[in-house]
């Protein structure tokens, strides 16, 4: 069977409103949102069925989304659309507690689990990469990261600089769907920030959308910029066109002569797939015709300009500054590229998050269905008068208010922990059942979750008791998502770090103001949450064991 991934004349947008196309809100609800994730404003190449993060799709081929746009149209409450990679496999009965879709995408055996057996499957038309909300249908656009982005660096703020990032400088690499949230989350934190992509377009979409103040054509320029505004206390985000692997060097070098001043160094270029990252040998125009002619050269010299750019990191850190990896692999892309000293900085796992992920705190999202922003509205203040004592909440929230523009639907997204995502979900539910917003709400989160992940790069990395590899854990979120009540659930390989490297669940479930959602919410969203406290309460972290006493989540060899 021959497949189609590129077609320039599909231009997908989710449809508005409280007419269903399907026949309920439980498979209007994946519709739209597969819709959404495809829809220009959302996607970074809509025509390919990219979504972000360099490959990573919402359905494997045209024919795949066709097919699974009319089975989701078609289907009845009590049936089951099963995914595999992208494309729709079957259907069976099951039951209306039962999710509607389950999708598995990028999922290989061990021994199999390498880039160049993945490429040559997809080649085949038999896989496609899912990233983590690409393929499982709940990508918000770059809002999706901005909030677990702000938190970062609100941690950094509060470990080194006094609790804010005011006269402080980032640098930092990678401007496209998820490092696009890095600027704004710069900004909202106090600081100034030069960020670095190889494509000025994908800087202008970010300016155009307000995650960056300004691009730069002129690095001298940029730099006179983002140092005024360090020296002042001023907040301002300067995007500069340039290669990170040549620039963060170059930068190095002038802070070693005393000309550039940075604090926190950082990247989030697509380093976890070598192919969507732009040696320095070649041009912006040559990188897809390269890539594609030679894959194994391609990406030893993706790999050897890593380590010049993980090589700089070091040199920063060596003089000072504040450096970590943002969840993309570039080390041991470097490490493979011949530089041994790849892992001298951490991941911000293990050097900022972790201690929230103990408290099953972790990324909550939400979208209106209705396309009407002014649910998001009414569900932002609902949520300040749910949890009137979280002042970092409400910060939070009047500041995405402010400063955050919709991509497709509207959409939020905040950190809740165990116990307050259930409370979050029961009163969006009884919104939607007294008309207090105009359509269903869907509810989800990132595949970056408290207990929804094996990536020993990333949020495993360093875990206390070395259980960093174990992939139990997020296969038992899949199957505890499942049997508690979730719309659609997801489980996926490699998303954000590489094939390889990870195992990841998701889950989403409606807000259709009807009983049995709210009874679905309120079990999904306790014990999804729950899987974070008792992952780390396994781990041996004493403030999981603090909450799990605290709020009754039960683990049985501690009885």
């Amino acid at each position: 069977m021959s497949f189609t991934q590129h077609d320039p004349s599909r231009v997908i947008r989710a449809p508005r409103g409280t007419k269903l196309t399907a026949k309920s809100w439980a498979t209007e609800a994946p519709l739209r949102m597969l819709m959404n994730n495809l829809d220009p404003e959302v996607a970074e190449r809509p025509e390919d069925l990219v979504v972000y993060g360099g490959t990573g799709r919402a359905a494997r081929s045209w024919e795949a989304y066709d097919a699974i746009i009319k089975t989701l149209t078609d289907l009845e409450e009590d049936e089951t659309l099963l995914i595999q990679s992208g494309k729709p496999v079957g259907v069976f009965r099951t039951n209306k507690w039962a999710p509607r879709v389950l999708i598995a995408n990028s999922n290989l055996v061990g021994d199999w689990a390498t880039w160049p057996e993945f490429r040559k499957l997809e080649a085949e038309g038999l896989m496609m990469y899912g990233q983590m909300t690409a393929g499982s249908w709940i990508y918000i656009g770059t809002q999706g990261i901005l909030q677990g982005t702000y938190e970062t660096f609100a941690a950094i703020g509060a470990k080194r600089f006094g609790g804010t990032l005011a006269n402080t400088l980032t640098l930092t690499g990678g401007c496209g769907g998820m490092g696009g949230a890095q600027p704004l989350a710069v900004t909202l934190n106090g600081g100034a920030v030069l960020i670095v992509d190889v494509s000025e377009e994908r800087l202008r979409r970010r300016e155009s959308k307000r995650y960056l103040d300004e691009v730069e054509l002129d690095l001298d320029a940029a730099l006179a910029k983002v140092a005024a505004a360090k020296n002042e206390g001023r907040a301002l985000s300067v995007g500069y066109v340039g290669n990170a692997a040549e620039v963060f060097p170059e930068l190095l070098r002038r802070q070693k002569a005393g000309t550039v001043a940075f604090d926190i160094i950082t990247d989030q270029t697509s380093a976890h797939d070598p192919l969507s990252y732009l040696p320095v040998e070649y041009t912006l125009e040559q990188w897809d015709t390269e890539a594609k002619a030679d894959a194994d050269g391609f990406t030893k010299k993706a790999q050897a300009s890593m380590a010049a750019h993980v090589e700089a990191m070091v040199g920063f850190q060596d003089i000072g500054a504040e450096v970590f990896d943002y969840g993309n692999s570039i080390r041991d892309e470097a490490r493979q590229g011949g530089y041994n000293r790849a892992f001298e900085f951490p991941g911000f796992v293990p050097a900022y998050i972790r201690p929230l992920f103990c408290e099953g705190l972790g990324p909550f999202r939400w979208v209106a269905l209705s396309g009407d922003p002014e649910d998001i509205r009414v569900t932002d203040e609902a949520l300040k008068e749910l949890f009137p004592e979280n002042e970092h909440l409400h910060r939070w929230l009047n500041a995405a208010q402010e400063h955050v523009e919709f991509e497709g639907l509207p959409a939020r997204i905040c950190w809740l922990g165990y116990g307050d995502r259930a409370k979050a979900g029961v009163l969006f539910n009884k919104l939607v059942a007294e008309g207090k917003v105009s359509a269903p709400i869907v509810i989800g989160r990132d595949h970056l979750d408290s207990g929804s992940v094996a990536s020993p790069y990333r949020e495993t990395e360093a875990m206390k008791d070395g259980s960093d590899a174990i992939a139990d854990w997020p296969l038992l979120n899949a199957l505890t998502a499942t049997s508690s009540g979730a719309t659609w659930v997801s489980i996926h390989h490699g998303g954000g770090v590489g094939i390889g490297r990870s195992i990841h669940a998701g889950q989403v479930s409606v807000a259709d103001g009807s009983e049995l959602a709210a009874a679905k919410l309120q079990a999904l969203l306790t014990n999804d949450p729950g899987m974070g406290v008792i992952r780390h309460v396994d781990a041996g972290y004493e403030r999981a064991i603090e909450v799990a006493h605290e709020r009754g989540v039960r683990i049985p060899m501690s009885e």
